[in-house]
């Protein structure tokens, strides 16, 4: 089949939504399928590959790694145009919260293709973090959204964001999350009566080479080495993360990875000095280099609350056998062992988190993740589990 794939951002731009459409991509192609992907053009860089179709856009930030399509007729007839090209589409599978959603609800329903939706983001949560009057900007982005998705699917208008995802998914033949819990609060939130779990899964290949690597259960030989990564916005709560590592007073190597518009503020944290902990700025690094180094660390640290609609860092720390301190209840539970959970939001908890991880894994006893998760997680079985959707979807608009 044809799978049309409609994202917020481009799928080479950083992001962990971003990756899982790279490898859903490739492993749908591997299965013999077609894949589309339709996104705002990059800026950062030059990318030429036939299965993207870039759309004219705009940089959002001051790194051009993000930029936006605006929706419209416009962009509706360069769509339309730029597919007359490809195979007649099969399914559409939106993967955006914002104009990518938009954009490809309406391609649809021109078209009269089925959608899977799949909800990556807990907007709420997201805008509430990096908004300055966040019920102000969700009630302007549900009367936006109102105005710009096809007629008949905002009959359940609101003002909050659960409101907004409604409005999305009613243009949805079939809604997934890649977790029970998000799965479980959009359906307790009337967004969709029956959604789908189907984890954003891990490179088949990338997991088998890092099981091959040996694991070592001994005490550290010197220091505990302790892994964040993600973008560095505040919803991720890098800053608090850094605080956290002043008050432990811990001796363990701390290792951040990604970038974002907070990496001037954490400088300065560290700068003003972190005691005995060493902490470096490693930057955007490939999947692959990401995953690598997530495997030799001693523990993967995730900060968000609320916000990760799945986690994905902590269930590639728990394949390839990395346990992780997780300050998210949800995510910790989800992940059923292998992690030191963090007993609330402040900085002292994560703090206490840290020194009780870094002892742990001094003396040979840090908790091991459940090996049933490295299996679960396997991009094979997730796109296995994708297609069954896919299939099931087209079906029923086949017999409507």
């Amino acid at each position: 089949m044809h799978v049309v794939m409609f994202g917020d951002q481009h799928v080479e731009s950083s992001g962990g939504a971003q990756v899982s459409m790279r490898l859903q991509r490739r492993f749908l192609e591997r299965a013999g399928h077609t894949v589309t992907i339709v996104a705002p053009r990059l800026h950062a860089r030059r990318i030429d590959d036939p299965a993207y179709l870039d759309l004219p856009s705009v940089p959002l930030t001051p790194d051009r790694e993000y930029a936006m399509t605006v929706p419209g007729r416009r962009t509706d007839r360069r769509l339309d145009l730029a597919m007359t090209g490809r195979p007649p589409v099969d399914v559409v599978h939106v993967q955006a919260d914002f104009w990518g959603a938009v954009i490809g609800h309406r391609f649809a329903r021109r078209h009269g293709l089925p959608v899977v939706h799949t909800m990556h983001n807990r907007v709420d949560v997201g805008i509430e973090a990096t908004a300055p009057f966040p019920k102000l900007v969700l009630r302007m982005l549900n009367s936006w959204a109102g105005r710009m998705l096809p007629a008949g699917a905002t009959s359940r208008r609101g003002t909050d964001g659960w409101a907004y995802l409604r409005m999305l998914a009613e243009g949805a033949d079939a809604v997934t999350a890649p977790s029970a819990h998000f799965a479980h609060r959009l359906e307790e939130h009337g967004v969709f009566p029956r959604v789908d779990v189907v984890w954003n899964g891990i490179d088949d290949e990338i997991l088998d080479a890092a099981r091959d690597r040996p694991r070592s259960d001994s005490p550290h030989p010197s220091r505990p080495r302790f892994v964040w990564v993600g973008r560095m916005s505040p919803e991720k709560r890098l800053l608090p993360f850094l605080r956290a590592v002043v008050e432990s007073g811990v001796a363990a190597d701390v290792e951040i990875i990604g970038g974002g518009g907070q990496l001037r503020a954490a400088r300065r944290i560290v700068e003003a000095g972190t005691g005995a902990t060493r902490v470096e700025f490693a930057g955007r690094l490939p999947y692959a280099e990401t995953l690598r180094r997530i495997g030799a660390a001693d523990a993967v640290v995730q900060t968000s609350i609320g916000f990760e609609t799945q986690g994905m860092t902590v269930f590639e720390a728990a394949s390839l056998g990395t346990p992780t301190v997780v300050s998210d209840p949800d995510i910790a539970a989800e992940l059923r062992s292998g992690s030191w959970p963090v007993a609330d939001a402040s900085t002292t908890a994560l703090a206490r988190a840290l020194s009780a991880a870094a002892a742990d894994i001094m003396r040979g006893a840090s908790p091991r993740p459940d090996p049933a998760v490295a299996e679960e997680f396997r991009q094979s079985s997730r796109t296995a589990a994708m297609v069954e959707l896919y299939d099931r979807v087209a079906a029923s608009t086949r017999g409507a």
